[in-house]
C-alpha cells in the first residue's frame, strides 16, 4: 500500500480502519510524523495500523515505511533533497527487505507541489532506484500525472501497477472528489503486478485528502 495520510489531520479513526481492512504487508507513508516527538508518533501511527516502523519519519522528511512481521528489515537509509529557498524541505526512506525467499528494496518520497522544484527531486529519487541491485517497490506521491515530466523520470524502466492492471484511469485525489491520479507505486519488471486497485470507500475518503493505492504483488526468488 501508499497512502499519503495528510499530516493524519482528518479521521484518524478512519484512516487506521482502512489500513487494517487491507491488511497490507508493507505500507508507503507520504506526511508521516517528521517534527517533535516523531520517533513516539511513527510508533504510535504503525501500533494503529497494526504495523511496525520499518524507516524514515524526520530523517526522510515525512516519508515512512511500516512493515507486518512478516517482512525481515534488512537495511535502511533516508534522502533528502536539496533545499530550494523558500520552499518546503522533502526527501525519501529506503529499507531492504525479505519475505520468505525474496529480497526487495522498499522506497517511498514525496514530490514538491512546486513543478519547477519537481524535476530535479525525481532525478535524485530515481538514481537511488536506479542504483538498486534488488527488485524495487516504489511508492509516490508525485503531485502531478502520468503526462508530468517527474512522473515519466521515475517510472522509467519500472512497471506502474495501474497500466499493469488496467486500472490507470482510477484518480487518487482529491478524495472527496477525485480527478486527478498524482499517486503511484512503481514495482521492478522482476515483479508481477497481480492486482492494483485505489481504496475508495466512505471511509477512505473520511481519512485522508488522498485515497490510497493497494498493489497485490508476486515476488521473484533473490538470494
Amino acid at each position: 500500500m501508499s497512502y499519503n495520510i495528510h499530516g493524519q489531520r482528518d479521521d484518524t479513526a478512519a484512516l487506521a480502519e482502512v489500513v487494517r481492512a487491507a491488511a497490507p504487508d508493507v505500507v508507503i507513508v507520504q506526511e508521516g510524523p517528521r517534527r517533535f516527538r516523531w520517533r513516539q508518533k511513527c510508533a504510535s501511527l504503525a501500533d494503529a495500523f497494526g504495523l511496525v516502523v520499518a524507516a524514515g519519519g524526520l530523517p526522510a522528511l515525512g516519508n515512512l515505511l511500516l512493515t507486518s512481521l512478516r517482512v525481515r528489515v534488512l537495511a535502511t537509509r533516508c534522502q533528502r533533497y536539496p533545499l530550494t529557498p523558500g520552499r518546503h524541505l522533502r526527501g525519501a526512506a529506503y529499507a531492504e527487505c525479505r519475505v520468505g525467499g525474496s529480497r526487495f528494496l522498499l522506497a517511498g518520497s514525496h514530490l514538491s507541489t512546486d513543478p519547477a522544484e519537481r524535476p530535479a527531486q525525481a532525478s535524485a529519487f530515481k538514481r537511488e532506484l536506479a542504483a538498486a541491485t534488488l527488485p524495487v517497490v516504489a511508492g509516490a506521491d508525485l503531485n502531478e500525472g502520468p503526462d508530468g515530466p517527474a512522473w515519466r523520470t521515475v517510472a522509467e524502466g519500472l512497471t506502474d501497477t495501474g497500466v499493469a492492471a488496467g486500472r490507470a484511469a482510477r484518480p487518487t485525489f482529491p478524495c472527496a472528489d477525485p480527478q486527478r491520479r498524482i499517486d503511484a507505486l512503481f514495482v521492478d519488471p522482476r515483479i508481477t503486478v497481480v492486482d492494483h486497485d485505489v481504496v475508495d470507500t466512505p471511509r477512505a475518503r473520511r481519512a485522508s485528502d488522498h485515497l490510497p493505492i493497494l498493489a497485490d504483488l508476486l515476488l521473484p526468488i533473490v538470494e
